[in-house]
């Protein structure tokens, strides 16, 4: 058999491992960290769990193609069923609530109640999320590829798809902060503004509202880390190998094709090589020279990034009374690490008994902005440490605030920066997805680089997330099989 090794234990890595271990390749994935999953990953502290990865799954309902990756992958399984949270999120402003319900004809009675000023926006968001109801991904074959379970790509399915076509340029033309700028009402506008980065563009926007109105996102009981060992155990069931705390510390050329991997102890030789690490970051370091193509150089001009910081702390008092998401206004932004947090999300775990102890709950909330030179400056002059306590004291003082409940009664807290990322996953700057601004520049790493070596992940389409993740990690696998006349087996 041909030998493969694949760079990393993430999501897109395990996928191509998977799919190119079926379809006949001696495969061995080298992970730097001790589990599987990369920045889809969750952890323990003191008896609570911290989901530090997904908080919904595109890809949950059954007719959407991404799900039979997510299947034929081993990701979901009987132990880990799909949860469809509703309401999604619920904006708390002061005493005022305002869910965000699945359903789109509840979704729009909801919002017109609390903002019948915005009825003409309000018209045309249920109207753009409409477009995209029967949006997604194709999973196409490769030209020229043997498949032993061929996708085809009907033609009524891209006519059902034709509003979303046609309608996906303009919402690409302009930021999704612009777009929750037309709603005059302060409640809808902050729902809007809080679902995801405003400064990405529309278009993420629209898309992940229709996910959430037509059957998508749903979550995976056990979440991150339980998703990711199933891949993990679908690899070794096939007979892949795992190589856990083993990084991968040059990718080796000779004669312009790849020939193997030099970890810190080895070299291990190989028929073909696959970089599923954050592309970014291996550009300038997988190398024995720093890759100078024209995309790597743009790469690097524009690449712009999606980072966070993570909190997640164990309270010991029953929250069910409370919303499971929920987006809250403050009187007063919450500074951290020189971002000034107008708009904070509370994740409530209170629902599943899996993530603490009896009668406690885990909450988490995600810090999103530009935070890491902060933090690189912080570890160089000795403040690191004391900087994440003061963020965590502040935190855990306004979630007392926030939810009375928990004043006094927090006995766990942890906190990850993006040098945490960037540690443990190697991502640049800590970074967990790609900012996908109107008409990004940004380029995107090839799959095929050159003769036995290719790249997969969250760097080679915009903007990431595990949708990307699946996806690349399919489509290199059969960039695998052609190259090297195997025929692509999916199950």
């Amino acid at each position: 058999m041909k030998k493969l090794i694949v760079i990393g234990a993430g999501i897109s890595g395990m996928t191509c491992a998977i799919y190119a271990r079926r379809s006949g390749f001696d495969t061995l994935i080298l992970e730097k960290a001790g589990n599987p999953g990369g920045v889809s990953t969750s952890w323990k502290r003191k008896g609570y769990t911290f989901e530090g990865g997904i908080h919904w799954l595109i890809g949950s309902r059954e007719e959407d193609p991404l799900h039979d990756i997510w299947i034929e992958t081993g990701a979901l399984r009987d132990n880990n069923p799909l949860f469809f949270k509703d309401p999604v999120y619920t904006l708390l402003d002061g005493g005022k609530r305002l869910p965000l319900f699945r359903d789109p004809h509840k979704m729009q009675e909801t919002f017109l109640a609390a903002a019948p000023e915005d009825r003409l926006a309000v018209a045309l968001l249920r109207f753009h999320i409409w477009c995209f109801r029967h949006f997604h991904m194709p999973l196409l074959d490769l030209a020229g590829l043997k498949v032993r379970y061929p996708r085809g790509f009907h033609p009524m399915e891209f006519l059902r798809m034709t509003p979303a076509v046609l309608m996906a340029p303009l919402l690409m033309s302009f930021s999704a902060g612009r777009y929750a700028r037309r709603f005059r009402n302060p409640l809808l506008r902050n729902l809007i503004l809080s679902i995801i980065n405003p400064e990405q563009n529309a278009l993420s926007l629209i898309y992940t509202l229709s996910m959430f109105c037509y059957g998508d996102s749903g979550y995976p009981e056990g979440g991150s880390l339980r998703m990711a060992r199933n891949m993990a155990d679908t690899f070794a069931a096939l007979g892949g190998q795992i190589r856990y705390g083993t990084p991968a510390t040059e990718v080796v050329l000779e004669g312009g094709r790849a020939v193997g991997v030099r970890t810190e102890k080895e070299f291990l030789p190989a028929d073909a090589v696959v970089v599923s690490v954050d592309a970014r970051k291996a550009i300038d370091r997988l190398f024995a020279e720093p890759l100078g193509d024209r995309w790597a150089r743009q790469m690097r001009r524009h690449l712009e990034t999606e980072q966070c910081m993570f909190i997640g702390v164990g309270v010991q008092a029953d929250l069910s009374a409370w919303p499971r998401s929920m987006q809250c206004v403050l009187e007063e932004p919450l500074e951290a690490a020189g971002l000034h947090i107008r708009i904070l999300p509370i994740h409530n775990y209170d629902n599943d008994g899996a993530y603490a102890p009896q009668g406690c709950t885990a909450v988490t909330t995600l810090l999103s902005g530009p935070s890491y030179l902060f933090w690189k400056e912080a570890r160089e002059d000795g403040t690191y440490q004391r900087k994440k306590q003061e963020i965590i004291d502040r935190f855990v003082a306004l979630l007392g605030k926030l939810i009375p409940e928990t004043a006094g009664r927090v006995v766990v807290t942890d906190m990850a920066t993006p040098l945490t990322y960037e540690r443990y996953c190697d991502t640049y700057h800590g970074s967990y997805m790609t900012l996908w601004r109107p008409w990004s520049l940004t380029s995107v790493a090839p799959v095929r680089y050159r003769e036995g070596l290719y790249f997969t992940g969250q760097r080679t389409s915009l903007s990431g997330g595990l949708p990307i993740a699946g996806g690349s990690g399919r489509q290199t696998a059969q960039h695998l099989c052609r190259d090297f006349s195997l025929e692509f087996i999916s199950r």
